[in-house]
C-alpha cells in the first residue's frame, strides 16, 4: 500500500514509518530502516513507468534538479543521523500533523494543464529543490507532496507529469541518503527488506495500473488521513497531554 500510495502523490512513509515505530524500534532507527524500502521503491516505480515521448521529455525536465537534490539529500541525511532520537520522534508526529492538514484541504487550484511555454530552468526551482531534498534526506516522509506543491504550484507542470517528474527526483532523494545511513549503520535488514518487497510490489501496481485510474488519489487521501491521524496522535503523545490537563 505504502509503494502505490507514494507513487501516485506521496506520503507512503507515512504508514512504514509508523509500522516501524509501532514495532519497537526507536525513531533514529525507524528512519534510517525506512530507506530500504523506499530505495526499492522509487527505482522500480522509475522502471515500471509507460515509456511515451512525454515521459522522455519530462525525464529530460528532471535532469536541472539532479545536483540541488543529490547535496541536499546527503545534507539532510547528515543532519538526522546526529539528531537526539527522542526529538527526532516528536519533528516526526509534528510533520505528520503538518501533512494532516494539507490533506484536509482539495485545493481547486492543483487542476491546471502543464504550461509548455513556461522556463523551468531557473535558480529559484532549483534552490526550492534543494530545500525540500535536504528534508528529504532528513526524513523522507512527505516529500511527495512538497515536490508536487512546487511543480504544480511554481513550476505549472499538471499534476500527472509532475507525478513523473517526481518518481525520478526521488530516486536522486532517497540513493544519497541511503548511502549514508548505510555507513553510519542503524539499519535493520529484515523489517527494511520486508518492507522493500511489499514497496515495490506496490510501486509497479500503482505506476503501471492506478496512477491511470480516475477515483485512485480520492481513496489514497482518505486512507493517508486515517493513518496520518492515528499516527501523529502517538508520536505527540496527545492523549498523555489531555490527561495531564484533567490533573491540573
Amino acid at each position: 500500500m505504502a509503494g502505490i500510495i507514494n507513487t501516485l502523490a506521496g506520503n507512503g512513509s507515512a504508514i512504514t514509518l509508523s509500522i516501524l515505530i509501532f514495532m519497537g524500534f526507536p525513531a533514529d532507527v525507524s528512519n534510517a530502516t525506512n530507506r530500504i524500502g523506499a530505495l526499492a521503491q522509487t527505482i522500480t516505480a522509475v522502471f515500471s513507468l509507460k515509456r511515451t515521448p512525454r515521459t522522455k521529455m519530462l525525464f529530460n525536465d528532471s535532469y536541472w534538479f539532479f545536483i540541488p537534490s543529490i547535496i541536499g539529500s546527503i545534507v539532510g541525511a547528515i543532519i538526522a543521523v546526529e539528531i537526539d532520537p527522542g526529538l527526532l520522534k516528536m519533528i516526526i508526529g509534528g510533520i505528520m500533523l503538518l501533512l494532516l492538514i494539507t490533506l484536509v484541504t482539495n485545493p481547486k487550484k492543483w487542476n491546471i494543464a502543464t504550461d509548455v511555454s513556461k522556463n523551468r530552468k531557473t535558480w529559484i526551482n532549483a534552490i526550492l529543490v534543494f530545500l525540500v531534498a535536504i528534508y528529504g534526506g532528513f526524513l523522507q516522509m512527505g516529500i511527495g507532496i512538497m515536490l508536487l506543491s512546487i511543480l504544480v504550484l511554481i513550476a505549472k507542470y499538471s499534476l500527472r507529469d509532475a507525478n513523473i517528474i517526481k518518481l525520478v527526483l526521488a530516486v536522486t532523494f532517497v540513493m544519497p541518503a541511503f548511502f549514508v545511513f548505510l555507513y553510519t549503520g542503524g539499519m535493520e535488514w529484515i523489517p527494511g527488506i520486508t518492507l522493500a518487497v511489499g514497496q515495490s510490489i506496490g510501486a509497479v501496481i500503482g505506476a503501471r495500473y492506478i496512477l491511470f485510474l480516475p477515483k485512485a488519489n480520492l481513496y489514497v487521501r482518505w486512507l493517508l488521513i486515517v493513518i496520518l491521524t492515528v499516527s501523529s496522535i502517538v508520536l505527540l503523545r496527545i492523549p498523555e497531554w489531555m490527561m495531564g490537563l484533567f490533573d491540573l
